[in-house]
């Protein structure tokens, strides 16, 4: 009987700044002072590589989590290993059979040609701004802003992200700052000023308040 196939090591990854961000937060906004004790040591965790995380989240879009979650794991079969040169050797009938939309392929291969070709400077990126890192992302077909800066949170930790198209970060707000009321992008900039220099943390925290299970991307 052969051996069975032994699951790989995921690191998980938390970041430095955490605590420091959260004593900040605590000493000038009422509403983190209150949220933040409520979710005890958790905090944000990164899983996995740069381009794996990203076609995650294409395959993900506009479909369920248990659905995306099923679709993934058929399409993670089908390289030997996920890397971008191994998808642009797939075939397109093998990744429609694994219950991709053919829309979804195209922006599968566009991901894996940019990352095999240098165009996102993968490298670099602990040295470039979020927008430009951002600017990077979005010239790849499948990701806009709302997906490039859920990035920047959850895979490169970035400590100072405003997700101001993020409808969980405006209900958030709108139920913890204003009594439920509406809130406009320029109301939640407002609130945000106090977030500074730790807006990524702020929005976890927000999230949490709307569910209370761990924020996590893969």
């Amino acid at each position: 009987m052969p051996a069975a196939k032994k699951s790989p090591i995921i690191e998980v990854h938390t970041p430095p700044y955490w605590e420091e961000a959260c004593k900040h937060l605590a000493r000038k906004d009422r509403v983190m002072k209150r949220l933040i004790p409520q979710f005890g040591d958790a905090c944000l965790e990164s899983h996995g590589d740069a381009f794996t995380t990203l076609a995650r989240s294409i395959v993900g879009q506009q479909i369920s989590v248990k659905a995306a979650q099923s679709v993934w794991d058929r399409f993670a079969r089908l390289p030997r290993k996920m890397t971008p040169a191994n998808v642009l050797k797939l075939k397109v009938d093998d990744m429609r059979a694994a219950g991709l939309s053919a829309r979804k392929v195209e922006y599968l291969v566009d991901l894996a040609l940019h990352f095999d070709s240098g165009t996102v400077h993968v490298d670099a990126w602990a040295d470039m701004s979020d927008e430009m890192i951002i600017a990077e992302l979005v010239a790849i077909r499948g990701i806009g802003r709302w997906t490039a800066e859920m990035f920047l949170i959850f895979h490169l930790m970035r400590p100072n992200v405003l997700p101001l198209d993020d409808a969980g970060l405006i209900t958030g707000i709108s139920r913890s700052y204003f009594s439920g009321d509406p809130v406009s992008r320029s109301d939640a900039r407002e609130v945000a000023v106090a977030w500074a220099p730790y807006c990524s943390v702020a929005t976890w925290y927000i999230w949490r308040s709307l569910d209370p299970l761990p924020v996590v991307a893969y």
